[in-house]
């Protein structure tokens, strides 16, 4: 009966002004289309789906957890695979001796970090309140508080909803930061300082910052020295430094962590989430330093959080291993030499009056475009048989473009035929205007 055919209007969800593909089959990081279309997955899903999709490995894994059992909360039922997850995520990005809470997606890991980072703050650090500064350039979940919190424009909520938080200081990328003359460099750090010393730093728990900016920019890669001047900065006046991680966690940037690519940058904790339940699950993870961590368990610390129903039960923490068996597998030699083709390739297109900007390190890349070129661009990619995530990032008017960002574990092959797909469309529009 008509009453019962599902109707698109009545999902309350994100859309956009090109029609869905109606998906049949998925192998890898192409889409298999009703109508007889592939398309290339150009954007990891909504820049998860980090090893592709139909992965034996991941399948494994579910298949030996599922046969066991799939749930069990981790206060009743020994956490076997969440510890062995805890141990294998730690090595993976080289941190072997941190804590870690698992959680169930990438919002929840900014507020558990939030709250683990304000409990340390006030038993390291007598702190009188627990502040949480953060950029004007930054996006740290989709939360009626991560959105306050933030400076993603487009999503912050009205003045009258945002409970009081907004941004503390400017992102040293252009149009977040103007120096009218001079690029953004190290001492834009400077920003932070003034930030947590307007606040008095006994009333900050901790810095809350992008390594590499995600969605919200559009790849923006900070100067450098900049990231290791903002830890300098923290230590100076006990203020914590939180890294989000949840898209450029786990080799999407070419390192482990985006952090990786600069030294004297490593933070007191770290979120990851995509690309550890890369598009299989929704799964987050915050890691705390072996320094910190104890103090968690001091008699004065705040009682830890409550992690979820679904905090990383085994089925899901099977997953995740599945993920990181892939991970692993990757020559990771091929892998880097991929991600800097990729790059280079994209670079080209900076000769082409139509992009602005291309940005971005590893399998992850921003390519900024002159005004309203944004959906003619995705259009014309799609015809080529590939598919980009769009953002809308900085600057009046807002900056717009597209991300690339292919699974990690893509063909030199997949790579190529990703690149001219996106180099063919753009030289149609160069030609056109």
């Amino acid at each position: 009966m008509d009453q019962y055919l599902p109707r698109r209007e009545r999902l309350l969800t994100s859309s956009r002004p090109l029609p869905d593909f109606d998906v049949v089959a998925a192998d890898g990081p192409w889409l298999h289309c009703a109508d007889g279309r592939r398309i290339f997955d150009g954007s990891s899903g909504l820049i998860c789906v980090n090893v592709g999709q139909n992965s034996p490995k991941v399948f494994s894994r579910i298949e030996k957890q599922f046969a066991q059992y799939s749930f069990g909360g981790a206060a009743v039922v020994r956490p076997h695979a969440q510890m062995e997850l805890r141990e294998r995520l730690c090595h993976a990005v080289g941190r072997p001796e941190d804590y870690v809470a698992l959680v169930t997606c990438g919002t929840l890991g900014v507020e558990v970090a939030v709250g683990l980072a304000r409990s340390i703050a006030r038993v390291r650090n007598g702190k009188l309140r627990g502040d949480i500064l953060t950029s004007n350039l930054s996006y740290h979940g989709m939360s009626a508080f991560t959105l306050a919190l933030a400076g993603n424009g487009a999503r912050r909520p009205r003045p009258e909803d945002a409970l009081g938080l907004g941004p503390a200081f400017p992102a040293p990328y252009p149009t977040a930061h103007d120096h009218a003359e001079r690029a953004c460099d190290a001492s834009c750090a400077d920003e932070v300082a003034k930030a947590i010393d307007s606040r008095g730093a006994e009333n900050v728990a901790a810095i809350l910052l992008e390594p590499v900016n995600g969605t919200t920019g559009g790849a923006f890669v900070p100067p450098d020295g900049y990231l290791r001047r903002v830890s300098e900065i923290c230590r100076e006046r006990d203020v914590l430094v939180i890294h989000d991680e949840v898209l450029t966690g786990l080799w999407r940037t070419g390192t482990p962590l985006a952090g990786n690519h600069w030294d004297g940058a490593e933070p007191d904790l770290c979120i990851l989430s995509k690309g550890l339940g890369a598009g299989y699950t929704s799964v987050g993870a915050v890691l705390v330093s072996p320094e910190i961590a104890p103090l968690l368990r001091h008699e004065n610390a705040d009682p830890l959080p409550a992690l979820g129903t679904m905090a990383t039960q085994p089925l899901q923490a099977a997953i995740c291993l599945g993920v990181l068996d892939e991970l692993e597998s990757m020559d990771m030699g091929a892998f880097q030499a991929r991600g800097e083709r990729l790059g280079a390739r994209l670079q080209t297109l900076t000769d082409l009056s139509v992009v602005r900007d291309v940005r971005g390190l590893g399998h992850f890349y921003g390519v900024e475009l002159a005004p309203g070129l944004l959906w003619p661009l995705m259009k014309e990619a799609e015809k080529n048989g590939a598919f980009f995530y769009p953002f809308t990032g900085a600057g009046h008017p807002r900056s717009e473009g597209l991300v690339v960002a292919p699974p990690l574990n893509s063909t030199d092959e997949d790579i190529d035929f990703l690149s001219t797909a996106l180099c063919d469309a753009v030289t149609v529009l160069n030609r056109n205007g």
